[in-house]
């Protein structure tokens, strides 16, 4: 009862009175049936095109085409550029990777699911069937009785129904006129139509699914307009789902919004670009102002003041921003500009994440949760490069380019037009990054860079991985994160990766820093604190250091501050402390990718056989730890794996080191370099390479844990923190 008592307390503190009181009448709006009798189940003849229609004499699908075809608002591209196009396009190819090669696995039915997995599924598929696991959806039941979790991954489902493949299919169609790629667009439109009447079945469960899926429709309905198999009767009846698409996300706006993250900025673009692209309907005016509004609003509340965004994950970052994308440049091209101040702010947001970027393959660390949503897949590139998104955000923004030309510049193409790639190119630096009001840090050395995330939540956590640690090296994520694999699966695999104990930083008795109550909710809220971040004279050395509250909930407190030292020659030292007054199990644990390896556990080394060299990793810890545990893929546990892709996960290494002590102090050397290190009293001792550190340290309550580094060699360089 005391518990029940406290988690009440604290979500009242977190969410306050009118969010609960909103969320609990919706559960029983839900319950009770009311959400069945606000948005009834129907058929589509019960909801035909003409009652959307403000005109009638455009009912009939012959008008209704000829309107469109002379009168329809400009969109991206036009059908007559595709000619033109096609010769730019065609050059972002190769005999490996092209839209016509997933084109035509796609109409053989295999299907991508999250841009990685190959499902065999066919050419028309269940719409209602999770492809991973057989489970199926109810196709008659409207979607408010559907549970969430109750059929495997809801989100496998809502894979193919997202209809990401239309723009393959366009990009394909445009490179090389082939009919076949219009026509199975139209062909799966259809199935769909058939197979997933109004309100019910699990794909009307959500109006962002309902957003992502009508801009998908729209740049195929735009794509495919001189197609042949583009009829009067298939765009007819085309718009009209668009149109029921739009009375849902707008009749259950409210839900997105209380969720108060990327759920209700899309269905705010939903509602835009139906109103501004279907201004025959008569809910566009509407629509169109309220998806506005929405969009300005909550471009003010969930992108913070440094650029970061409210979910606390780089994929949903990503997100955010092409929704932004589309709807800023729609605006634009409508003369129906948003306002500075959300451009200022969106700005903020595209160059807070090229700050976390990695120079050489584009990709950012993998942090925060990931469900493998990329709803503007207009290019070759791979999932996990962020540069299509940023090239596009930084020509929306400044008129320029970020990055010299590559395959992510289709994505300019086709949405800013030729002009796009000709513009100047902005040498936009990254540097050490500290956006202090999310608490994302970054130490940049030369060919490469550390991130971690150090701050006190504002908003719902999605990980419970303060202090986490990832390290690049010449382009090689060297320690990294686990990514997610999926929010509903069977054990082990429960989302299990949102934990501490997969993270790299320190676990205390085996708990996560904040307690796991839901499947999506973290209490308390955890708060950290920068305390050190500065440079030496001449810039070889630069120190870093915070703590977080996350183990002060213990019985017995237990306070840990983490340490990054960067040292000259890209390599890295991290120290961690904590200090409690009784014995407690430390576990200190690292993950790396899966490369061949040497490992001396008695002496705590590691050494990675890199593509690009040798990369060692020394561990320090006191004497009474126990010997390294190094485990790669083990088959009981998500230990030794990393998800780099939604439902898909790879072998990596674990390493982790076990303490029990009131207090332990943990030192991990990172270096491409034959390197050594040993304690002495209060001084570590290095060697890295030709060049010798000698580093004091305080291990009491003082200010720094780090108090001077002297670096000597070929080198020299000093560091005094006071």
């Amino acid at each position: 009862m005391i518990t029940k008592l406290r988690r009440a307390e604290q979500m009242l503190h977190y969410f306050g009175p009118c969010w609960l009181a909103y969320r609990a009448a919706y559960a029983f709006q839900q319950r009770a049936g009311l959400l069945r009798h606000k948005m009834p189940a129907q058929t589509w003849a019960d909801q035909p095109l003409a009652t959307f229609l403000m005109d009638p004499d455009l009912a009939n699908p012959a008008a209704f085409w000829a309107h469109r075809r002379h009168e329809a608002p400009a969109f991206f591209f036009a059908a007559e550029q595709r000619m033109q196009y096609s010769v730019f396009l065609r050059k972002w190819d190769s005999e490996a990777i092209s839209p016509q090669i997933w084109a035509d696995r796609l109409a053989a039915g295999r299907w991508r699911f999250f841009q990685r997995l190959p499902v065999d599924i066919g050419t028309l598929p269940d719409w209602h069937r999770n492809a991973l696991t057989g489970e199926r959806a109810p196709s008659d039941q409207h979607w408010s009785q559907i549970p969430d979790f109750g059929f495997g991954d809801i989100k496998v489902i809502w894979e193919p129904n997202r209809f990401a493949f239309v723009y393959t299919l366009v990009r394909a169609y445009w490179r090389s006129g082939d009919a076949r790629y219009a026509a199975l667009f139209w062909r799966l439109v259809e199935d769909w139509r058939l197979h997933n009447p109004p309100q019910q079945g699990p794909n009307w469960k959500c109006g962002q699914e309902s957003t992502f899926r009508v801009m998908a429709w729209i740049f195929g309905l735009y794509g495919f307009a001189e197609a042949a198999a583009t009829t009067a009767e298939r765009v007819a009846d085309l718009v009209q789902m668009i149109a029921v698409s739009g009375r849902r996300i707008a009749a259950n706006l409210h839900y997105a919004l209380s969720q108060h993250n990327n759920h209700g900025i899309s269905e705010g673009v939903g509602l835009w670009t139906i109103g501004l692209l279907f201004p025959e309907l008569r809910d566009a005016e509407r629509w169109r102002n309220t998806g506005r509004q929405v969009l300005e609003r909550l471009g003010r509340e969930l992108i913070y003041d440094d650029g970061a965004f409210v979910q606390h994950s780089v994929n949903y970052h990503r997100l955010m921003l092409h929704d932004y994308l589309w709807a800023l440049r729609l605006g634009d091209l409508h003369d129906r500009p948003f306002t500075p101040a959300l451009r200022k702010r969106v700005a903020s947001a595209g160059q807070f994440l090229y700050q976390l970027q990695d120079d050489e393959t584009g990709r950012v660390p993998h942090y925060g949760q990931d469900d493998g949503a990329l709803i503007l897949p207009l290019n070759n590139c791979d999932y996990l490069d962020f540069r299509p998104v940023l090239q596009g955000m930084h020509y929306l923004t400044s008129n320029r380019r970020c990055y010299a030309a590559g395959p992510w510049d289709e994505d300019l193409l086709w949405l800013f037009g030729l002009e796009a790639l000709s513009v100047p190119i902005d040498l936009v630096p990254r540097t050490d990054w500290q956006a202090k009001s999310s608490g994302y840090y970054t130490l940049r050395s030369q060919n490469g860079f550390a991130f971690v995330r150090c701050a006190t939540y504002n908003d719902r956590p999605g990980q419970a991985d303060m202090l986490h640690f990832d390290l690049w090296w010449r382009g090689q994520n060297i320690a990294t994160d686990a990514g997610t694999y999926s929010y509903n699966a069977p054990d082990p695999w429960n989302n299990p990766l949102a934990r501490t104990a997969y993270h790299n930083t320190v676990t205390v008795d085996g708990l996560d820093q904040m307690d796991r109550v839901g499947k999506f909710l973290w209490l308390p809220w955890l708060r950290s604190t920068v305390r050190q971040d500065r440079k030496s004279a001449q810039n070889y050395l630069s120190y870093w250091e915070g703590t977080h509250d996350g183990y002060q909930r213990l019985h017995d407190p237990v306070t840990y501050r983490r340490g990054i030292l960067r040292l000259a020659g890209e390599s890295w030292l991290v120290l961690d402390m904590l200090m409690g007054a009784q014995a407690h199990d430390y576990r200190l644990h690292w993950l790396f990718p899966d490369r061949p390896f040497d490992f001396w556990p008695d002496a705590g080394a590691l050494r990675l056989h890199t593509d690009l060299g040798t990369y060692d990793v020394h561990l320090l810890a006191p004497a009474a730890a126990d010997p390294p545990l190094l485990v790669r893929a083990d088959d009981k546990t998500p230990l030794g794996w990393r998800a780099p892709y939604y439902s898909y996960r790879e072998p990596a290494l674990s390493l982790a080191m076990h303490v029990r002590a009131d207090s332990a102090f943990f030192a991990t050397l990172f270096s491409p370099h034959p390197s050594g290190m040993e304690i002495e009293n209060n001084t570590l001792h290095l060697s890295v390479g030709k060049r010798q550190l000698r580093i004091a340290l305080a291990f009491d309550d003082t200010p720094s844990l780090v108090t001077s580094v002297a670096l000597s060699g070929d080198i020299s360089d000093e560091l005094v923190v006071d």
